[in-house]
């Protein structure tokens, strides 16, 4: 007699949901690389300063040294993003609020890699320091330049915006290669003389002008989007001192630029390059102070109203920075006193701003409120 086995049924179960890796990353956006922007950049003003007093130097070296190693912990962090948490990192990417931070990136790794120059050689060595500029300049430079296409690009085929959209932060992409151009004269005269040298001086005056365009194309729809729709929310007013890093930039490049031009290209371009520096810079930097009244202003009206602290306030750091490099720039090459009291007040200032966004951002990591683990 043949048996029959038992049958066996297996009731299935739903797999429980599988848990995020590195849940406190899934919300790691690109907009953290401004904390490193924002340190960097105390580092290089204070070393560009007309006026030193004991133990500013000491205290550069020190935030470059922070800037440096939060910018490697960065870079790791937003790696582990993107690789356990792709589906967030793309959603960044076509998010027109989040995308223009991409170009943070490049100015972080610019920032730091100019620093170097500046007070880390003062710690690792002038031909480590020359060496790791270098680094960070290309890849920084090209990082920029990508951005610098991609983020409009994103903007115009897949990002849905209108002009009441508009807002400072479009301008993060666009700004990365004047930041090339205003640290890239750091590396000319470590060059061979001769046509390396003066390659790298017009590649800079090339991304200056990249820059300067863009940023005249976008600067009217953000002050005009300020006209027609009122004030930014809350929020994202620290954002509107995000105007003033291509004004800043652009006299710190122009400067710089005017300062190597001598050992790098024929004598009479070098002259008019100096003339430029100031031709330029002098009406710039007015319309930058300018603009930093009607953001103060706005800040204040802002802080009345209850704004709490978020990451936008990163954005009264580096911007504010440029200014300082801007105006220590026009002290040296028109001799004036006030731009280089215009260069200290300005960098009080970010000092000021600095210790704010620093300690509101510690605060938020330690407690949790920041990145959050979640689920």
């Amino acid at each position: 007699m043949a048996t029959t086995a038992p049958v066996h049924f297996r009731t299935t179960v739903p797999a429980a949901p599988r848990a995020h890796k590195a849940p406190r990353l899934r919300d790691l956006g690109p907009n953290w690389y401004a904390s490193i922007m924002g340190t960097a950049i105390i580092a290089n003003a204070g070393a560009a300063l007309p006026y030193q007093i004991p133990g500013q130097r000491g205290l550069c070296e020190l935030l470059w040294a922070l800037a440096a190693v939060a910018l490697a912990v960065l870079l790791v962090a937003r790696a582990g993003h993107w690789r356990h948490h792709p589906d967030r990192a793309r959603a960044h990417l076509l998010d027109p609020a989040v995308a223009p931070f991409y170009g943070c990136l490049s100015m972080a790794l610019l920032a730091v890699g100019a620093g170097t120059l500046l007070v880390g050689k003062d710690l690792i060595g002038p031909s480590a320091a020359i060496a790791v500029d270098a680094v960070l300049f290309t890849a920084g430079t090209a990082v920029g330049l990508v951005m610098a296409v991609v983020v409009p690009y994103l903007m115009v085929v897949r990002h849905k915006v209108e002009a009441s959209q508009a807002s400072p932060v479009w301008l993060l992409p666009v700004v990365s290669p004047m930041v090339s151009a205003a640290v890239g004269p750091l590396l000319v005269p470590h060059l061979p003389a001769g046509q390396p040298r003066e390659a790298l001086l017009l590649a800079c005056y090339a991304m200056f002008g990249v820059s300067l365009m863009a940023t005249l194309l976008l600067l009217p729809l953000v002050f005009g989007r300020l006209i027609v729709s009122g004030p930014l929310p809350l929020a994202l007013t620290p954002a509107l001192f995000l105007v003033l890093g291509p004004l800043g930039q652009s006299t710190t490049a122009v400067n710089q630029l005017a300062d190597v031009a001598p050992g790098a290209i024929d004598a009479s371009y070098a002259h008019a390059l100096g003339a430029f520096a100031v031709v330029y810079g002098v009406p710039v930097m007015g319309f930058a102070l300018l603009w930093l009244a009607l953001a103060a202003a706005m800040l204040v009206r802002a802080a009345r109203q209850g704004m709490g602290f978020a990451m936008t306030w990163w954005a009264l750091t580096f911007p504010v920075g440029t200014c300082v490099t801007g105006a220590a720039g026009l002290a040296r090459h028109t001799g004036l006193d006030a731009f280089a009291w215009l260069a200290a007040a300005l960098f009080l200032g970010l000092v000021t701003a600095w210790v704010l966004a620093a300690g509101h951002t510690l605060r938020g990591l330690l407690t949790g409120r920041l990145l959050p683990a979640a689920g």
